[in-house]
């Protein structure tokens, strides 16, 4: 990724952070503080219909509850992974990575599936960094919901 681009993507979570916090003064309160997890494993589809439409359900799911109120982690891992890199050429899933990034969402990258599909992160994937990658998908999934995460699958 190159240098603008990562110094884009931060003035942008930044930005968006600020937004998000006046957006969770007028979250109802009648869900409390949550923490959960969104599992990706699927194609996108045409046009990355279903990436886009897990990542409205995030949203969603931030608007109810409000960032300061949620800790929500997004696995990723098999056909998943091709969210971000279908990314690197879709502006609209840039913004919307960004824009949930920007309230507190953490993304993580399952590494035996950069490992299986030879996927360099810095140069297929968007916005990855090494702390997003986790060595098991599907291992994370199971550890975040010992930890009291709820799982979606959107």
């Amino acid at each position: 990724m190159t240098n603008i681009r990562r110094m884009f993507a931060t003035l942008a979570i930044a930005v968006l952070g600020l937004a998000a916090t006046f957006a969770a003064a007028e979250a109802s309160d009648r869900y409390g503080t949550q923490k959960a997890v969104y599992h990706i494993n699927g194609t996108g589809g045409a046009e990355a219909k279903a990436y886009l439409g897990a990542l409205r359900n995030i949203q969603n799911h931030l608007n109810a509850v409000g960032a300061d109120n949620m800790e929500l982690r997004v696995v990723l891992h098999g056909n998943g992974v091709g969210l971000l890199a279908e990314a690197l050429a879709n502006e609209t899933l840039q913004t919307r990575v960004v824009e949930l990034k920007g309230q507190g969402v953490l993304f993580n990258v399952c590494n035996n599936t950069l490992v299986g599909r030879d996927i360099d992160p810095e140069t297929d994937l968007f916005d990855v960094w090494e702390d997003d990658i986790v060595p098991s998908g599907v291992a994370e999934l199971a550890y975040l919901q010992q930890q009291g995460y709820t799982y979606v699958k959107p």
